[in-house]
């Protein structure tokens, strides 16, 4: 079986808890990768139309602007996409799923348990393939297979950020005010585009989900059972 060393990339890490909390946000500020295939701008994790479903997302190489820059080629076939999800609460991968393009088209393997844990990875070849011909602006291709939903392609980025108030906030020029109340504010980010890849899985290719990770801090309980879930962007070495 032929077998593919995959390091992580230095940098952006989204990391989300199940239907709870979407903690993202990388946007090219990680110097490292600013500006690189490797870059990741948002992880989403969250339940599908189906609630035996979970959806997972990732966005790559953002902002860009619409009709720019958004064809398979900017998927770099030197790059892996790696969802990584934790299904017993030790914060440890219990499965993975893994996106590579090739030509025209993105591969996902998985999900399946990952021949390493940490920031290397090996391809898992062996495991069940699936393939989504890649978008672009104006060809949008989803595919299907055993219950599983693929996409990858440019979107228009859904992340919400008053990046020039942001500013204005660091710089100290409009405090006390800080941030303005969202009906207020400007989204840097309304008509950019990012390149996304989206999985739709059965939970029942997932494995039970572990007791919420917030259940019991802070006097919190009684939240719902949730995978933790991270994504990785990781080079061909």
């Amino acid at each position: 079986m032929k077998k593919t060393k995959i390091i992580a990339a230095i940098g952006g890490l989204g990391v989300a808890v199940l239907s709870i909390f979407m903690i993202a946000a990388d946007h090219i500020d990680a110097p490292a990768v600013a500006g690189t295939s490797t870059d990741i701008a948002d992880l989403y994790a969250f339940e599908g139309d189906n609630p035996n479903n979970t959806v997972f997302i990732a966005t790559l190489q953002g902002p860009l602007m619409p009709g720019e820059n958004t064809n398979q080629a900017e998927f770099d076939e030197d790059v892996m996409v790696e969802f990584n999800i934790d299904n017993t609460g030790d914060f440890v991968e219990d499965l993975v799923i893994q996106v590579i393009r090739r030509g025209d088209s993105m591969y996902f393997f998985g999900p399946t348990e990952p021949a390493q844990t940490g920031l290397d990875s090996e391809v898992q070849v062996s495991a069940v393939r699936n393939s989504v011909k890649i978008s672009t602006s104006t060809d949008v291709q989803t595919s299907s297979n055993n219950g599983m939903t693929f996409f990858a392609g440019p979107r228009r980025d859904a992340f919400f950020f008053d990046f020039e108030r942001f500013n204005d906030v660091i710089s100290g020029s409009v405090a006390p005010e800080g941030f303005l109340p969202p009906d207020q504010a400007t989204d840097f980010f309304e008509n950019l585009n990012v390149l996304s890849v989206v999985v739709e899985v059965p939970n029942a290719l997932l494995g039970e989900a572990p007791t919420h990770v917030a259940n019991g801090v802070g006097g919190v309980s009684g939240l719902p059972d949730a995978y933790n879930v991270w994504v990785s962007a990781k080079r061909k070495q």
